[in-house]
């Protein structure tokens, strides 16, 4: 009788132990600025600023956040017109490197569309995503030897913390 009821809650302990394997371990992070916008990074990450974006890295491992200027005003209405443009973009920026997109999506950053794309050239691994706002664009990109899996998470903490208000 009394073995009826504990079924369920050792199920529940087993269930909750084989997830817990898959954890990625906890970083410490610090935030990040550039000229109007913000990020969270790796703690112990040497950085970098630049004249447009800044420069995060350990090793050959790197996040980056670098604007530019464009031409007009982004219109967040024409995002399906737009996203064409950057898919051809960026399937050159990869062939140029000597690999090809395996990865194309339309995300969510800082409550913006973007669009992402990953690629694999020249012994590394690449996501890259453009955030249009105004008159900017700005370029996220990680950058890891491809037999890394995102170094203390600096790309996921990218696109998720990444903020221009």
């Amino acid at each position: 009788m009394l073995a009826k009821p504990l079924v369920p809650l050792a199920c529940l302990f087993i269930l909750a132990a084989c997830g817990g394997s898959a954890r990625r371990e906890q970083v410490a992070t610090r935030v990040v600025e550039g000229q109007g916008f913000s990020f969270s990074a790796p703690q112990g990450w040497s950085t970098a600023h630049t004249a447009k974006g800044v420069v995060v890295r350990r090793g050959k491992a790197l996040v980056s956040a670098t604007t530019f200027r464009l031409l007009k005003p982004y219109d967040p209405g024409s995002f399906d017109r737009v996203a064409v443009e950057l898919d051809r973009a960026a399937t050159k920026l990869a062939v140029q490197a000597g690999g090809k997109v395996t990865e194309s999506v339309t995300t969510t950053v800082d409550g913006r569309k973007v669009r992402a794309y990953r690629y694999t050239a020249g012994g590394y691994a690449t996501r890259i995503g453009f955030l249009l706002r105004g008159r900017q664009e700005v370029q996220l990109l990680c950058r890891a030897p491809a037999r890394a899996d995102d170094p203390d998470g600096a790309c996921g903490l990218l696109f998720e913390s990444f903020s221009a208000p």
